[in-house]
């Protein structure tokens, strides 16, 4: 049986308020037994309209969890979803304040990100549908983060945390989708200027245009739709990386460009 309006609701305070205070909460699926994704797709929501509620803006979408090494990291076998914000969108090679930003258990991912022209609205959304939305491409990083203590998360438990999204950071280099041989398109990772991880495109459910549409559908089921000038983050080609104050993150991806950040205290 589905959570009652009400239980979604305490729980998406709980998470919100766990966001404001940057501290974590106990597994809800350690709580509730009998909590669904779709609990959890709700729990989210209702965390994510405090934020606006309280003056931030949705600017796009994520799906997360996608490709096999983060699943294997995470236990969580099946990508998950959530909302990005403008507050959690800094300026390529920023220095982001751990504390300032409540970031509480961070990790640093390498993702090709989408910008929309045009509105998709699932089910039915293709490939062929989600390049002729997207304006651009460019290279991420996301550095996610979870609510949920020490990481101990189930598919239920990162939904719920909004996909456990933390902030993000966009190279400049804007491509054409077309331009860029996106399954085989190579990502490098370094971090404090040592090569720590590689990865292609296709770690992302075999293609990002694959998980964009996914995620497109998956969120159509809900009545969501991606609109025109929102960012997309596809899903990590790499393991996720802890980071912490004094870190510097760099990344390039073949034919795509850069992206980087350094992490303040």
């Amino acid at each position: 049986m589905s959570f009652s309006k009400e239980k979604r609701a305490q729980y998406g305070d709980e998470l919100y308020e766990a966001l404001k205070a940057g501290k974590t909460i106990d597994p809800l699926t350690d709580r509730e037994s009998d909590i669904t994704i779709e609990d959890s797709y709700h729990i989210s929501l209702h965390m994510v309209e405090r934020r606006v509620a309280a003056g931030d803006k949705i600017v796009g979408k994520k799906i997360g969890v996608t490709s096999k090494a983060v699943q294997d990291m995470l236990n969580v076998h099946q990508p998950d979803f959530g909302f990005i914000t403008h507050e959690m969108w800094f300026e390529n090679a920023e220095t982001i304040s751990i504390s300032a930003n409540k970031l509480i258990q961070p990790r640093a991912e390498g993702e090709i990100a989408f910008k929309l022209k045009k509105d998709l609205v699932g089910p039915g959304v293709t490939e062929k549908d989600v390049l002729d939305a997207t304006e651009c491409v460019m290279p991420c990083f996301e550095i996610v983060d979870s609510r949920i203590h020490n990481w101990q998360i189930k598919i239920q438990d990162t939904v719920a945390d909004n996909a456990s999204c933390g902030v993000f950071v966009l190279g400049e280099n804007e491509v054409d989708p077309r331009e860029i041989d996106l399954p085989n398109a190579q990502m490098k990772v370094y971090k404090n200027g040592q090569l720590i991880s590689e990865g292609l495109g296709s770690a992302v459910q075999g293609n990002p245009l694959t998980a964009v549409a996914w995620l497109a559908n998956t969120l159509g089921e809900f009545g969501i739709p991606f609109k025109a000038g929102e960012i997309i983050l596809s899903g990590s080609l790499v393991p996720l990386e802890p980071v912490g104050p004094g870190d510097v993150m760099t990344l390039e991806v073949e034919g795509l460009g850069t992206a980087a950040v350094t992490f303040g205290s």
